[in-house]
C-alpha cells in the first residue's frame, strides 16, 4: 500500500532529511503550464500516465517515490502500480500540484 501525503508534508520531510524522488505523471501540456523542476533537492521526473507500464524502470526502487499529478487522482493510480510493480515505498502527493501551489510556491500556476 501507498501512503497519502500532503505536498507541505513532503517538503518537510525532505528537508529533515529524507530522500524523495517526485514523479510528475501530468501530461506535457501541463508540465508547461506549472511545474516543480527541483523541489527541496527532490529530483524530478516526468513521466506520463500512460507511459508508466513501459517506463517505471527508470526510477531508483532504492528511494521512495512521491507521485504528483493535477490533483491527485492520477497518481493515486500510479502510486498503487508501482506497489504492485515491487516498488516498497511509495506515496500520493494529495491534492497533486494544485495542493502544491496552494501549500508549497504560490508562484506555481494554478489551471
Amino acid at each position: 500500500m501507498y501512503e497519502e501525503m500532503t505536498p507541505a508534508a513532503l517538503v518537510a520531510r525532505c528537508r529533515a532529511g529524507e530522500l524523495w524522488q517526485l514523479l510528475d505523471v501530468r501530461e506535457p501540456w501541463e508540465v508547461a503550464i506549472a511545474s516543480i523542476e527541483q523541489a527541496d533537492q527532490m529530483p524530478t521526473k516526468h513521466i506520463p500516465m500512460s507511459e508508466i507500464p513501459a517506463r517505471h524502470t527508470e526510477l531508483r526502487e532504492s528511494d521512495p517515490v512521491a507521485v504528483l499529478c493535477h490533483s491527485g487522482g492520477r497518481s493515486a493510480r500510479v502510486a498503487g502500480f508501482l506497489v504492485q510493480q515491487g516498488y516498497s515505498r511509495v506515496a500520493n502527493v494529495s491534492g497533486g500540484i494544485d495542493a502544491w501551489s496552494s501549500e508549497v510556491d504560490s508562484s506555481i500556476p494554478r489551471y
